[in-house]
């Protein structure tokens, strides 16, 4: 069973990642911080320290029309940061051929 890791780059992240070796990822709800562990370690070659996971719930939208009020929801996720053994670091740019 894969984890599916997508990273999220922002400015935030980037600084974060720079610094202090802390990456973010958006991950599926169903998997817990061993199998994020392990899925980063075997996909990126990397040793990690630490894993923090935060659940976002749905954000709810309303939508004034002309025959009212549609209201709608965005979808939840999950989203991991990742702390690197000092040394270690990913780079999402690398060209991979």
């Amino acid at each position: 069973m894969d984890v599916f890791l997508k990273p999220i780059i922002t400015e935030k992240t980037s600084q974060e990642s720079e610094m202090n070796s802390l990456y973010t990822f958006m991950v599926d709800k169903s998997f817990n911080k061993i199998q994020i562990k392990s899925a980063v370690e075997s996909y990126y070659g990397v040793s990690v320290e630490r894993v923090r996971t935060m659940n976002y719930g749905p954000e709810r939208k309303i939508k004034y029309t002309k025959n009212g009020m549609q209201k709608s929801k965005s979808n939840s996720f999950k989203k991991a940061i990742v702390k690197l053994i000092e040394g270690d670091s990913i780079d999402f740019y690398e060209n991979n051929k």
